[in-house]
Order: structure tokens, then C-alpha cells, then sequence
């Protein structure tokens, strides 16, 4: 079985001298990122307080005075402890964090020097995002940061068809007196305080760029002085997707589609890229009170694997209360998880998708480690005492429960006389696995095969 591997971004001839170095170590920067296959994503902000969706502001088409006169104030998370949260997340299986510096309603949780809008500020009083970096470092965590490239709280910011006051003529007119050179001067002065303060910063999760009419784009940002920047502050620094800079080889390391799952491992120009899906337990990333379409236990570890079995990372997503903790339907899901994952996160950890040639069994998803060159079933509804592997035959070494290590027995046979009415057969490629009837005690049961 051949081992599957994603196609590297080759160079182009437009490719600027300073990235040269980063294209040539982009497999090499990636490796951790695409062992450890999932991380937790934070949304936290002042739109915690409201606590009805992080684009409450915009949504409800505040202005940035209403805004802050209603919630700054109130913004005072007591109960925040980042040693806890860092928890959370290995406890969890995650490997990687990433957090929300900065939203698109401008408020930033740490010390920057170039804006009021700070959590220092704030009844919180503190750079809430230091003891958080170090609380992750300590836990053996990744570090991530999202910034926002959107800001409708700065007075430079134009306003344009995302923002909250995009219907408003009379704020449409300020956009006269408003200067986007000085807001890419501020985002670069924030970016260089974000890499520069906190030491090592693994990863840089850029959100979002929305091209054309009434848009912004990648002349916008100066996406390439932002990556440029990013590059020389932080050389082993990955980051996404999202500067409208798709169509360069230098300027992104993976793509991001959100809150959906892809039909097959995501391409690009045809080429399988390095991928990651973001998702939420509910509807929204940030704190949301009354949200109530959260995903199960079972469809999250589903997603999990899923992901995985199709080449991919999952960054799901935590958004804490505004008093700083994570709510119990947070909590309950990333115990469940945590439980699985126990047990079962070899088949996580280090895999990937199976080779193209290997045919799925019904009902599961496989992952693939080429490196222990074992494959893991994932079994999303439990068979009667019989799992066919179709075209397994001749390649399976021994068969084993990953939870538990015990041995499950296969044979195959393709043909049964006509008075043999209890005789399993298959195809002639195939394998017949014997299960025991009554389900292991295991959210959705894996099956480790040692291949020949």
C-alpha cells in the first residue's frame, strides 16, 4: 500500500526573494501541524457579554460608541484562568491552541500600544493573552493567533458592505476622512507587538479577506507586507489562507474551509494541499447563551476522523463566558472526546488518508499511519458479528480493538456449498472479520489491522 503524501506548493517564477526560504521549509515548518491533526480554536472577546453570536455588533448594526458605551465596562472576567483552559484542551487530545487576539469588533486582549480598545482597559485590568501563551507552553501546547483584518471600531477602517454601519449613509460619508494607509500601518504595528512580545508563536490565523464591489482584498491589507512581516519576525511561523493571496505559492500554508465538511481531501490548481476545518460545537464561535443546536458526542468524534480520513486537521472551537470559563455543554463535549481519544488517538495522531487503492468497508472512515504502516477501521455503526474488508485479502498481519489491544479474528472465503446455510463468504479479495454482537463500550469502536 502506497503511502499517501500532499504535493508541496511549487515555486513560481513571481515568487519574491524573502519568501524563497519559507517555500523551500514549508514541509519542514508543517510537520508538527500535520502529526498533531487537532487543535482548539478560542473566540473570546467583549462579545461574550451580549452573548448572542460574535458578530453581534454587526449584526444588530451598532455603532462603535454604542458598542463600547454598553459592554466595556461590563467586561470583567473573574473567573478566567488560562492553566484551566490549556487543560481542557490536552485533556482533550488537542495538540495545538489558537486564539482570538483581536475580532472583527477591533477589542484586543493584550497590552497593544496603538489602541484603547484593550483589555487592559477594561475592568479586566491585565494582558489576558500572556498567562494564556504561557499557561499553553506549560501544558506542551502549540500556539496559535488569530488576527482580525477587519476592525469596525478603528476610525481609519472604511466602511464598507461588512460592516456594522454599512447601512448607514452618514457613516458611509466618513469613509471621505478615512484612511486605509494608516489602518495597515496600525495592523502592522499590532502584528509586530503579537510576534514580537510572546515569544515563539507557532501559528498565524488570518480572518478574512471578501474581494470585490464593496469588498476588501489583498491591496487592502498589503497582504504581502503582512506576510513579509510575519516572516522575518517568526521564520517557523504557518499560517492559513485567508489574505486573498490564493493564487500565490508563498503567501498562505493551508487552506481553511469553515463550519463544512468537504466531499474528498480539498485541492488546489488539482493538487491536494495541506487542509484544516474549523468548526463550532453549536452555531457560533463565540460565547452564544442561547444557542441550542450543539453537535453530539458521537458527530464530533465523527467529524474528528473524518477529517483525518480525508488528509485533513480540525480546529474545533471554545467560545468561554464573559466571566472566562468554559460552559458545561463546552466541558461535557471535550470530556466525551477526551475519553475517546484515551484510547483510541493513534489513529489520529501521525495518520492520515488511506491509500487511493484501498476500498472503505461500509459504514466507517479509515485513517492510515504510513510511518507504522497500520490502518484503523472507525466503526460508525456497529455490524453484526461480520465486517467484510473488501480486497484486504493477503495484507492484513494480525487484526486488534485499538481501546483494548485484543485480537479479532478474520479468514476469508468466497464460496459455501448449498447445504452450508451459516457459511460467511466473500469475494475472493476480501476478509471477514469475526466482531463480537454486543458493541464494545467505546463511542464509535476502532479496529487497529498490522499490515504485511
Amino acid at each position: 500500500m502506497n503511502q499517501v503524501q500532499v504535493d508541496a506548493q511549487t515555486s513560481s517564477p513571481s515568487i519574491p526573494k524573502w519568501a524563497e526560504r519559507a517555500n523551500q521549509d514549508q514541509q519542514e515548518r508543517m510537520k508538527w501541524w500535520a502529526h498533531d491533526r487537532f487543535g482548539m480554536f478560542i473566540h473570546w472577546g467583549l462579545y461574550a457579554v451580549p452573548a448572542r453570536h460574535e458578530w453581534v455588533q454587526q449584526r444588530e448594526q451598532m455603532s462603535t460608541e454604542k458598542y463600547k458605551e454598553t459592554y466595556f465596562d461590563l467586561f470583567d472576567p473573574d473567573l478566567y484562568n488560562p492553566v484551566e483552559w490549556a487543560a481542557y484542551a490536552k485533556e482533550a487530545g488537542m495538540k495545538y491552541v489558537v486564539i482570538t487576539t483581536r475580532h472583527h469588533d477591533g477589542f484586543s486582549l493584550w497590552d497593544t500600544q496603538v489602541s484603547d480598545f484593550k483589555a487592559t482597559n477594561t475592568p479586566a485590568k491585565r494582558d489576558l493573552l500572556k498567562p494564556f501563551v504561557e499557561a499553553c507552553r506549560d501544558a506542551g501546547l502549540k500556539i496559535g493567533f488569530y488576527y482580525s483584518l477587519i476592525d469596525w471600531h478603528h476610525p481609519d477602517f472604511t466602511i464598507d458592505g461588512t460592516h456594522a454601519l454599512r447601512n448607514s449613509k452618514e457613516a458611509r460619508e466618513t469613509n471621505a476622512k478615512r484612511d486605509m494607509t494608516k489602518y495597515r500601518k496600525f495592523m502592522k504595528d499590532q502584528v509586530r507587538e503579537l510576534l514580537t512580545n510572546y515569544g515563539k508563536i507557532d501559528l498565524l490565523f488570518w480572518d478574512f479577506s471578501y474581494p470585490g464591489k464593496d469588498g476588501k482584498g489583498h491591496q487592502d491589507w498589503d497582504s504581502e507586507g503582512l506576510v513579509k512581516l510575519a516572516r522575518e519576525l517568526q521564520p517557523e511561523i504557518i499560517m492559513n489562507d485567508r489574505l486573498d493571496l490564493m493564487e500565490t505559492d508563498w503567501g498562505w500554508d493551508y487552506k481553511t474551509p469553515e463550519q463544512f465538511m468537504p466531499n474528498k481531501w480539498p485541492e488546489h490548481n488539482g493538487k491536494r494541499v495541506a487542509w484544516e476545518t474549523c468548526q463550532t460545537f453549536s452555531g457560533s464561535w463565540g460565547y452564544h447563551r442561547d444557542e441550542n443546536t450543539w453537535k453530539s458526542n458521537n458527530q464530533l468524534i465523527a467529524m474528528l476522523i473524518e477529517v483525518v480520513s480525508k488528509g485533513g486537521n480540525l480546529l474545533l472551537n471554545v467560545g468561554p463566558t464573559a466571566r472566562g470559563y468554559f460552559d458545561d455543554r463546552a466541558t461535557e463535549r471535550l470530556d466525551a472526546i477526551g475519553q475517546w481519544m484515551k484510547y483510541n488517538s493513534k489513529s489520529i495522531y501521525g495518520c492520515t488518508a488511506a491509500p487511493d487503492d484501498v476500498q472503505k468497508p461500509d459504514n466507517t472512515y479509515l485513517t492510515y499511519n504510513p510511518e507504522s504502516k497500520r490502518m484503523y477501521i472507525h466503526l460508525l455503526q456497529w455490524p453484526f458479528k461480520t465486517l467484510y474488508l473488501p480486497g484486504f485479502k493477503g495484507k492484513v498481519k494480525y487484526a486488534q480493538f485499538l481501546h483494548d489491544n485484543s485480537e479479532i479474528k478474520f479468514t476469508s472465503r468466497s464460496a459455501a456449498s448449498a447445504g452450508e446455510h451459516m457459511a460467511i463468504t466473500a469475494g475472493e479479495g476480501d476478509l471477514i472479520m469475526d466482531l463480537p454482537v454486543v458493541k464494545p463500550n467505546i463511542e464509535i469502536p476502532v479496529i487497529e489491522l498490522i499490515l504485511n
